[in-house]
């Protein structure tokens, strides 16, 4: 066990049910904050207080830093709890959460700078790889470029920046190099249909030098215990892949987010009835069957979501590494699951009729988080059915990082 950091609280003995239910009841408050979170474009102070009070962020942090350890479904599960209230709140909480997942592979001189100082360090991140630039040098790299969608970086002390490293034109290398916000700059222009809370704005950082230690590489990230930290960190929850389930939490924020729609419907029309016939809107068959075909579709998507978590998770349990086929699988089936909450959610806003319209109804936010949060690379069908559809007709699939 590290030394623990002066006034930080050990989170190490929390149960899963415990924690689980921490999450299930913060949803009222931030049902009570998600107008006003979005539009102020970032987490109420008193959101973020009580995340870091009951411990949820450090879900998946390493015991030995005070943190939960869970296993990797945790991702899914704490995500989905919280979008039911606020999607940008569960969004950021997902990126903060597996941020936390993400420095357990590190070195330990990079965990020791960051939780050291502060376990409860809050870590944002820019993930696409041709927005980062990076030249190896003795001892690490010079990095550079422009990273846009980078949520949470406007309450976030560091950033996990992704780069390509390269000999001349010719990529070598991808990394993710850990920066310090006095080493970057923020600029806000977060400035969108929804999610406004998320913070997620673009990074821009110029020729900073990063330590090889801190400056994880992606190709020992695949699934397995290569990466630098399993020596100190040898839980099997971190040898799930990056690339293959790092977009399963944000996706559950979808399933989440869904959820909140049906749990608003629901509670509308039980109270409801037509303005011009006084019938009562719950007797009406096509809304008996719209609300059916919502709820069967955001189960459908938070299963599929689980169960791709728990057989990583198993599989990296048994010290073995999934093959690429079963990768792809995993990122078409994030995809498939969000499509599915998004047209649950269409389904229920249209029911609304011109109540939908109003911002003062929760579903008119709702329907713009789910459409605007959609727009994730990992949320794209036909980007991630499609890799997984040519790798099962013999293609060839070129993807260094996955």
């Amino acid at each position: 066990m590290n030394a623990p950091h002066q006034g930080a609280k050990s989170f190490a003995g929390v149960s899963y049910e415990e924690a689980l239910g921490r999450a299930r009841a913060m949803v009222p408050a931030l049902r009570s904050r998600a107008a006003r979170a979005e539009k102020d474009r970032v987490m109420p102070p008193e959101t973020i207080a009580e995340l870091h009070a009951s411990g949820i962020l450090r879900s998946m942090q390493p015991k030995r830093w005070g943190g939960m350890e869970f296993d990797f479904v945790a991702y899914v599960d704490f995500c989905y709890e919280l979008a039911r209230g606020c999607a940008s709140t569960a969004w950021n909480f997902g990126n903060l959460q597996v941020h936390h997942w993400m420095l357990a592979m590190y070195e330990e001189r990079a965990q020791e700078e960051v939780w050291g100082a502060n376990p409860e360090a809050l870590i944002a991140s820019g993930i696409a790889f041709p927005q980062g630039r990076a030249k190896k040098v003795e001892g690490g790299y010079i990095i550079g470029g422009k990273w846009n969608f980078s949520s949470c970086s406007n309450i976030a002390e560091w950033n996990m920046l992704a780069v390509t490293v390269r000999d001349g034109d010719r990529p070598v290398d991808y990394r993710m190099c850990l920066l310090h916000k006095s080493q970057y700059e923020v600029i806000d222009d977060w400035q969108v249909l929804g999610m406004r809370a998320t913070g997620s704005m673009t990074v821009a950082a110029k020729d900073v030098f990063v330590p090889a230690y801190k400056a994880l590489g992606m190709l020992d990230a695949r699934g397995g215990d290569k990466f630098p930290g399993a020596k100190t960190n040898p839980n099997p929850a971190y040898c799930v892949p990056l690339s293959a389930l790092g977009g399963h939490g944000i996706g559950a924020c979808a399933v989440g987010n869904a959820e909140g729609a049906l749990e608003a419907t629901i509670a509308s029309v039980k109270e409801r009835s037509t303005n011009y016939t006084g019938a009562k809107m719950r007797d009406f068959q096509a809304v008996q069957l719209r609300v059916g075909a919502a709820g069967a579709k955001i189960d459908a998507a938070r299963l599929i979501l689980r169960n791709d978590c728990l057989e990583a998770q198993e599989i990296a349990n048994r010290r073995q590494i999934a093959d690429v086929a079963t990768k792809l699988r995993f990122k078409r089936n994030l995809a498939h699951a969000v499509g599915l909450c998004t047209e649950a959610v269409d389904a229920l806003h249209a029911m609304a009729g011109a109540n939908g319209i109003y911002e003062a109804y929760p579903l008119e936010r709702i329907f713009r988080d789910a459409h605007s949060l959609a727009g994730h690379i990992s949320f794209s069908f036909d980007a991630q059915a499609s890799a997984w559809g040519l790798a099962a007709l013999g293609g060839e699939i070129n993807n260094p990082t996955l």
